[in-house]
């Protein structure tokens, strides 16, 4: 499928998929949108609820590296440790991800080599980026995860249902709903109704919130504790 990097309005680049007019990151600014929806209403809200000295994140959609990126500094911000795994079945080649340049947009003299580390990682092994940051990238679909209450944060980053209804369906909530521990959270950018119906179904209590610039809301689901 033909790609095509392009520039949000925030500055920061994401990647186009011109066959089905989709982006890995909204539109209205990539690197705003990860900051609103992952780490400010997924590790800010964890963070408050629970204060960890560590966490385990993983990702569905390990994409550019974005939100891996803003997890190193979120943990190096808040000293907390976190284990970060993500999922991608389809990686970015090394072209794409020199390409985003997210450093320029990320008031951190460490960003570029940080954001480098996390692409130079091998893929299935944990890989340590600092004393307070380790990271597992693994190459594989969704529907092949198989973790038992072992993460507390999840990103959800898959591809709009308009494109790929099956990663919005219960049957693959499932999976990260077993993954999550008691307490854990889920977040996503994605509000649509037969989304949230279907969270609701396995379990998760579900709040709408408010989204990011460009997107009046977000969902933000949680496992029951007990």
């Amino acid at each position: 499928m033909k790609r095509s990097i392009i520039t949000t309005k925030d500055g920061s680049k994401t990647i186009r998929l011109e066959d089905w007019d989709e982006h890995y990151h909204s539109t209205h600014g990539a690197i705003q949108e990860s900051k609103h929806v992952y780490m400010e209403a997924g590790l800010d809200y964890y963070n408050e609820l629970y204060h960890p000295k560590s966490l385990k994140v993983l990702e569905a959609g390990f994409g550019t590296g974005l939100n891996a990126l803003l997890t190193y500094f979120w943990a190096e911000h808040h000293g907390v440790s976190v284990d970060y795994s993500g999922l991608e079945a389809y990686p970015i080649s090394s072209e794409e991800h020199i390409a985003m340049e997210y450093h320029r947009e990320l008031d951190s003299a460490s960003a570029q080599q940080v954001y480098e580390d996390l692409h130079q990682a091998k893929w299935e092994e944990w890989t340590p980026i600092s004393k307070t940051f380790q990271l597992k990238k693994n190459k594989m679909f969704f529907s092949d995860l198989k973790l038992k209450q072992e993460v507390d944060v999840v990103f959800y980053d898959a591809f709009g249902p308009g494109v790929q209804p099956e990663l919005w369906e219960a049957p693959l909530f499932q999976k990260f709903y077993e993954a999550l521990t008691p307490g854990g959270v889920f977040v996503t950018y994605c509000v649509k109704g037969t989304a949230r119906r279907a969270l609701q179904a396995i379990g998760f209590e579900v709040d709408i919130i408010e989204g990011p610039p460009g997107k009046r809301h977000m969902m933000r689901a949680q496992k029951p504790c007990q």
